[in-house]
């Protein structure tokens, strides 16, 4: 999603779990929560080779609510995808609870939203906590600062009982802006991340780590499901096969640390086309498109044809129909993502492809986003080290 760490999305830790080779990750035990999530369409924005995105659509009038599926205590709880882009949930603080949408992201570590003491701009169109309203409020005098590509955010830490959907995190960290910059018109009011405690700008225990801890999840394992349209969810404590086809294909994690691999190579027509000789690609559900080393991403665009303008490059829509597909190798398993998926359309009905040049300089690692991710299931086993991945059903 748009960090620093130094940009969020090079942040993410892993751990083990091997009750999912057994289980074979059907179902995992009866306490998986499925969170639907909402997919925003945006003009986008890179933020530190995250996209998180300006000028999104107004976001609709939208409730939580669960369903369970019949003689099980699978637990549903949506999440919307606004139109394209960004995937977002919502979870509530306090006592009472107060509603948040926030987005669900792997890159980073730390949960924040607006705070009531934020007079910056931004935080004037977001829901501001209200921690006088909350009896389990706890405040501390610990300060943050998150840097973005093209924004920031300052606040502090405190602690109160967070939910998402059924799960309920007691005395958890989190933190509330003082100031925001880069965050308008955003249909989103704060970030959740879903990554190591090591990466954690705040300090504080990630709300992953609380709820194994606490015992609210059996199993140290989420997915996503990240859909086009409707039906989009992030689930907690196992898998549910239903929003997959075939064999989960297990990757390692290259390194504790974040949510990185290994990949083999990228190919278009048979030819290896970029990361000739292997590299690293981290998964990130914050990050929009598909974000790699700036000459390597300027040959991809030359070889499909796209031309420059502004900050994007763009393609004849037609070209939708004709293009090949782009081939991700990992673990010996090609993932191919089709023009129709690498190629989009802004709000003008104009084509630009999806991949982005990595504004950190000094990194070779590629990002995998939501334009890849909308292909493939993906999950986050803590436990083992490691993602595994399949065609989304």
């Amino acid at each position: 999603m748009l960090r620093t760490r130094t940009s969020l999305s090079t942040w993410s830790q892993e751990r083990s779990m091997n009750w999912l080779v057994l289980l074979g990750l059907v179902a995992f035990s009866e306490c998986i929560v499925n969170i639907p999530l909402t997919r925003v369409k945006i003009m986008r924005k890179t933020r530190s080779g995250k996209n998180m995105l300006k000028n999104f659509l107004k976001e609709h009038a939208y409730r939580l609510y669960q369903t369970s599926s019949p003689g099980s205590n699978i637990a549903t709880h949506p999440l919307r995808n606004f139109q394209d882009m960004v995937y977002v949930g919502n979870t509530t603080t306090g006592t009472p609870p107060q509603e948040f949408q926030v987005v669900f992201d792997t890159g980073s570590s730390d949960l924040w939203v607006p705070s009531i003491f934020c007079n910056s701009p931004t935080c004037s169109t977001h829901v501001r906590f209200r921690h006088l309203e909350s009896s389990t409020f706890r405040p501390t005098k610990k300060t943050f600062r998150i840097t973005y590509g093209s924004g920031s955010m300052k606040g502090f830490l405190a602690y109160d009982t967070v939910r998402i959907g059924d799960l309920v995190s007691t005395d958890q960290p989190f933190g509330l802006s003082l100031t925001e910059h880069g965050f308008e018109d955003t249909p989103f009011d704060g970030i959740l991340g879903l990554s190591y405690p090591d990466i954690s700008l705040t300090g504080g225990i990630p709300i992953f780590d609380n709820l194994k801890k606490q015992g609210a999840i059996s199993e140290p394992v989420f997915a996503f499901y990240l859909g086009k349209t409707k039906g989009s969810v992030v689930m907690f404590g196992g898998v549910d096969h239903r929003y997959y086809k075939g064999e989960l294909n297990w990757v390692p994690l290259t390194q504790a640390g974040d949510w990185r691999i290994h990949m083999d190579r990228i190919s278009m027509k048979r030819k290896v086309i970029a990361c000739s000789g292997g590299c690293e690609a981290l998964l990130d559900t914050g990050t929009s498109l598909i974000i790699g080393p700036r000459r390597l991403v300027n040959n991809i665009q030359k070889l499909i044809g796209a031309t420059p303008r502004a900050s994007e490059h763009y393609v004849s829509c037609l070209a939708v129909n004709i293009l090949p597909s782009i081939i991700f190798t990992i673990n010996g398993i090609n993932y191919p993502v089709p023009a129709r998926a690498y190629i989009l359309k802004d709000s003008r009905g104009h084509c630009y492809t999806a991949f982005k040049e990595n504004t950190v300089r000094s990194t070779e690692t590629w990002i995998l986003g939501d334009v890849f991710l909308r292909l493939y299931f993906s999950v986050y086993d803590q436990g083992n080290d490691r993602i595994g991945l399949a065609k989304a059903s």
